[in-house]
């Protein structure tokens, strides 16, 4: 496979595990030589874009003891080859697409073997190998001249002009309000009940990880038949998801706060990326611990743009800030608490007040809102962070999200170029959420305690980042 033109090498050089995607694009060639490599700028439905790598080719199938060619087209997101490819059929413009089992109305390409994909395990050979065989079974494509019952021996052979500029992935169903709830527990109890009573929701999926240490819950609802809720144990059943929230966690008993976190981050390599996958143009909620650290591991296993996977983070003590600053303290104006969900969290106000329609703006910070900020901060300071309470605010994020509230919340996300962060770092900021996801508000200048804290934050979380295997 031709690697050498320089577009190809200055995109491969971006991805996450280069040396093992180079390797399985070689494997690729040796099996089907037809596939050829290009480049492109993939645009998800959200209108964010990526330049990737990208595989245009055909497969071989067999029908009836006539040989077809299948137009394809594989985009290899730049976290591969941990993540799957999203697969595309490439019909000519007198060609239908047949809606199937494994195909959807716009070409997306559903397989088994790209829901439980698991790379070293899978790969694409293996996946253009079953592809053959389920095309086999029930070819694709069609003349847009004939119904339903169109002889599959029109299928077309090879063309060449997909247009790609909504990447393809939106899924029918997508107009649901489905929400998918990762991870048992009381976490994970508290996020479902939470999520039924504040948002409205047409299905919501409870899943329940066997590898997390955080189980249980699910027998109960599937006992008692909860509306709406599905239970299961399968990832697959979150597929078209608006809104995925996990609360897996999978503590182990290793002594250094390092291989803790590593053992979460095992258990997120096998789950992040299938339901990425499944659901791509989801936003990905994350409540898993430590949240701005399981955020960041999220945001580089799923192959999401950064607006699209948040963490919980400091949401819940920003809500108990605001509240307090206005029924105890008699402010009316938002107030967020940011930074790491640690000691070193600080919090900042809002330049307008909670009527006003003005923009939405972080005050800078001024010798007149800190001493009310300090009294606040104090008063919910021994609160903590029960399950129920988690709950209660990661609804509250989710109902923002589906309903396209446009609500400024405190979440963690990806923090780098904000208030002069360099760093790749997540942490809680001002966020406007909406059915696209998060907006940051602009950074501010901090007083000198609040700033250092900040910094102080963003080299420990960026020592343990690169402690972990992504």
């Amino acid at each position: 496979m031709d690697l050498k033109p320089e577009k190809i090498q200055r995109i491969l050089a971006k991805y996450k595990f280069h040396d093992l995607a180079v390797e399985e694009l070689q494997k690729i060639h040796r099996l089907f030589p037809e596939m050829k490599p290009s480049t492109g700028t993939y645009t998800f439905t959200d209108s964010s874009q990526k330049d990737l790598v990208k595989l245009t080719g055909v497969i071989p199938v067999k029908y009836e003891g006539r040989s077809y060619n299948f137009p394809i087209q594989l985009w290899l997101l730049d976290s591969f080859p941990f993540t799957p490819p999203i697969c595309l059929l490439k019909p000519t413009s007198n060609m239908v697409i047949r809606e199937g089992k494994h195909v959807d109305a716009r070409g997306r390409i559903h397989l088994p073997g790209l829901h439980t994909w698991d790379y070293p395990k899978s790969s694409v050979v293996g996946l253009l190998k079953e592809m053959s065989v389920k095309f086999e079974e029930d070819p694709p494509l069609s003349s847009k001249t004939a119904g339903d019952n169109k002889d599959p021996h029109e299928l077309l052979a090879f063309v060449s002009n997909l247009k790609l500029s909504d990447g393809g992935v939106g899924h029918q169903d997508q107009q649901l309000m489905k929400v998918s709830v990762i991870g048992g527990g009381d976490l994970g109890m508290a996020c479902v009940m939470s999520i039924l009573s504040k948002c409205n929701v047409d299905k919501l999926v409870f899943i329940d990880v066997a590898e997390s240490s955080t189980k249980g819950g699910s027998t109960d609802l599937e006992i008692f038949s909860v509306p709406q809720v599905e239970v299961s144990k399968d990832l697959s059943a979150s597929a078209g998801s608006r809104v995925v929230v996990v609360t897996a966690n999978a503590w182990s008993g290793e002594q250094s706060y390092v291989s803790v976190v590593q053992t979460n981050v095992d258990l997120y390599r096998k789950i992040i990326p299938k339901l990425a996958h499944l659901s791509p143009t989801a936003v990905m909620l994350i409540a898993s611990q430590p949240v701005d650290i399981m955020t960041h591991v999220a945001w580089r296993q799923s192959g999401l743009p950064p607006t699209h996977v948040i963490g919980a983070g400091c949401n819940l003590d920003s809500e108990r800030l605001s509240y307090v600053l206005d029924i105890n303290l008699n402010t009316h104006k938002p107030a967020w608490v940011i930074g790491e969900l640690s000691d070193n969290k600080v919090s900042v106000m809002s330049n307008v007040g909670l009527s006003s329609n003005g923009a939405l703006e972080i005050a800078p910070g001024s010798s007149t809102t800190k001493p009310l900020l300090d009294r606040a901060f104090q008063l919910i300071k021994n609160r903590g962070q029960r399950s129920w309470s988690v709950g209660l605010s990661t609804a509250d994020i989710t109902n923002s999200i589906l309903t396209n509230k446009m609500k400024a919340h405190s979440v963690s996300t990806l923090a780098q170029g904000w208030g002069g962060i360099g760093a790749e770092v997540f942490l809680s900021l001002p966020c406007v959420m909406g059915a696209n996801g998060s907006t940051r508000l602009a950074g501010v200048s901090l007083g000198q305690e609040e700033d250092s804290k900040l910094r102080e934050s963003v080299s420990s979380l960026s020592d343990l980042m690169s402690q972990l295997r992504i």
